[in-house]
C-alpha cells in the first residue's frame, strides 16, 4: 500500500526522520504470553457470557440492529477519523502513524464484554457488535487503511492479519454458541458461571495489561505515543456515547456502544504490526500497541466504578424519597428508553410511573381522609 504525498505539508509521511535502532527484548516469549493467554482469556470470558444471550433478544437485535449500525459507524468510522486526526495533529512519523491508524481500524475486543457487564449493559448487543465488526473486519480494515493512507508516500508494505481474524471468530462464536446453550438448558447454574467468568476475565485482563508492561522492558517509546495511547481510548468512549446518545439509543445501549467504540482488539492489532514491519520500528510500535491496552483498561475500570457509584447514590435516593418500597423495587424499575426499541423489551418506553410508584402513590392517596367523613 503506498501513495504520493508529497503536495501534503501536514502529511505525518513528509516528517521522516531517521529509523530506530534497537532490538526488540523478549520477542518471542511476548508472543507466546500473548497467544496463550489472551486465548484461554477470549475462551473463558466469551463462553461465561454467552451464558448470559438470549436467544429471541439476540435475533431482535439481529432483526433490527439500530445499535449494531451505530456501533459498527462508530468502530470504522469514528475510531480510523479520530485516528487520523491524532496523527496529523501530533506530526508522527510515518511508521508511528500508521501504527495509530492500525489500532484505529481495529475491531472491538474482548474487555468491552467483561466492562459491559460491569456497568450493566445491553450484553446481547455487546456481543454482537463485538462479532459483527470482527467479520467486518475482513473488508473495513483494508478499505479503511486505503482511504486513509493514499496520500501518504508510505513505502511499507501492510498485511492484513486474515488468519487472526480468523482465529479471533472462531474463539468468539464458538464460546458464545455453548454458553447459549447452557443457559438454555442450565440457566441456575449458567448465572454461576456468569459472574464467575465476569470476574476471571476482568483478572486475566489485567494480567495481559501487567504482563505487557514487565515485558516491553526499557519502554522506549516516544511520549508522543504515550500521550495518544492516553487520550485515544477516552475520545472512542467519548464519541461513541454521543453518537449512540444523537440517534436515540437507549442509556443502557449508549453505554455499551460507548465502551465497544473505545475498547480495541490489541491482539489483532499486535499480529498486524508483526506482519507489516521490521524489527527496528517494532520496539516502539509494541510499546505503543501495549500502552493503549493498559491505558483502555484502566480507562474501563475507572468507567465502571465511577457508574457502581452512581448507581449506589440513585439507590440511596430511592430508599429516601420510597421508605415503604423494597430495594428490589428499584432493580425492576424500567430505567432505559428508546425510541427503537420493541414493545415488550425489557427497555421498553414508560410515558408514566413504574409499578412501583403506582402502588407507592395509591397508598398515599388510600390514607388521605374524604370531605364526606
Amino acid at each position: 500500500m503506498s501513495a504520493d504525498c508529497s503536495s501534503n505539508s501536514v502529511c505525518p509521511a513528509n516528517s521522516m526522520e531517521e529509523e530506530l535502532p534497537g532490538e526488540i527484548e523478549g520477542h518471542g516469549t511476548l508472543k507466546l504470553v500473548f497467544t496463550v493467554v489472551s486465548a484461554v482469556m477470549v475462551g473463558l470470558v466469551m463462553f461465561s457470557f454467552g451464558c448470559s444471550v438470549e436467544i429471541q433478544k439476540l435475533w431482535s437485535h439481529l432483526r433490527r440492529p439500530w445499535g449494531i449500525a451505530v456501533g459498527l459507524l462508530c468502530q470504522f468510522g469514528l475510531m480510523p477519523l479520530t485516528a487520523y486526526l491524532l496523527a496529523i495533529g501530533f506530526s508522527l512519523k510515518p511508521f508511528q502513524a500508521m501504527a495509530v491508524l492500525i489500532m484505529g481500524c481495529c475491531p472491538g475486543g474482548t474487555i468491552s464484554n467483561v466492562l459491559t457487564f460491569w456497568v450493566d449493559g445491553d450484553m446481547d448487543l455487546s456481543i454482537s457488535m463485538t462479532t459483527c465488526s470482527t467479520v467486518a473486519a475482513l473488508g473495513m480494515m483494508p478499505l479503511c487503511l486505503y482511504l486513509y493512507t493514499w496520500s501518504w508516500n508510505f513505502t511499507q508494505n501492510l498485511t492484513i492479519p486474515y488468519q487472526s481474524i480468523g482465529i479471533t471468530l472462531a474463539s468468539l462464536i464458538v464460546p458464545v454458541a455453548f454458553g447459549v446453550y447452557m443457559n438454555y438448558r442450565w440457566p441456575k447454574q449458567a448465572k454461576v458461571v456468569l459472574k464467575v467468568g465476569a470476574i476471571a476475565g476482568g483478572i486475566l485482563l489485567l494480567v495481559v495489561a501487567a504482563t505487557g508492561v514487565v515485558l516491553a522492558k526499557g519502554w522506549n517509546t516516544d511520549v508522543t505515543l504515550l500521550i495518544i495511547s492516553f487520550i485515544f481510548p477516552l475520545v472512542g468512549h467519548v464519541t461513541g456515547f454521543l453518537l449512540a446518545f444523537l440517534t436515540h439509543q437507549s442509556w443502557q445501549r449508549c453505554r455499551t456502544i460507548s465502551i465497544e467504540t473505545g475498547a480495541q482488539n490489541i491482539q489483532l492489532c499486535i499480529a498486524m504490526l508483526q506482519l507489516s514491519f521490521t524489527a527496528e520500528y517494532l520496539v516502539q510500535l509494541f510499546n505503543f500497541a501495549l500502552a493503549y491496552g493498559l491505558f483502555q483498561v484502566l480507562h474501563g475500570l475507572f468507567i465502571v466504578a465511577a457508574y457502581q457509584v452512581y448507581k449506589r447514590r440513585q439507590k440511596r435516593k430511592h430508599r429516601r424519597q420510597h421508605p415503604d418500597c423494597p430495594e428490589v423495587c428499584y432493580e425492576k424499575r424500567p430505567r432505559e428508553t428508546s425510541a427503537f426499541l420493541e414493545e415488550g423489551d425489557e427497555a421498553a418506553v414508560t410515558l408514566g410511573p413504574s409499578e412501583p410508584e403506582q402502588q407507592h402513590r395509591a397508598a398515599e392517596i388510600s390514607h388521605i381522609p374524604s370531605r364526606d367523613s
